[in-house]
């Protein structure tokens, strides 16, 4: 695997559970990663400890960008 400074990670929400899900595909079809969080506090510790569990120290990305498929809505009272 080659060194990237930047990964970005496609981020939904999963219909049947309501959880984020997010995934990142790896260039050449070499696998990726994907995870998921109830909320997006607990989706980006999944994506960060997901990282780390898929490179190496020398390899893994100096960011991870997250786009968001459909932006999400906050709901004010």
């Amino acid at each position: 695997m080659t060194f990237m400074n930047e990964i970005t990670f496609k981020i939904e929400r999963c219909d049947e559970s309501g959880a984020y899900v997010a995934s990142w595909d790896a260039p050449g079809g070499e696998g990726g990663i994907t995870t998921q969080g109830n909320d997006l506090r607990e989706l980006e510790t999944m994506i960060q400890e997901a990282v780390q569990c898929h490179f190496d120290n020398h390899e893994r990305p100096r960011s991870i960008r997250l786009h968001f498929i459909h932006d999400p809505i906050l709901a004010t009272a």
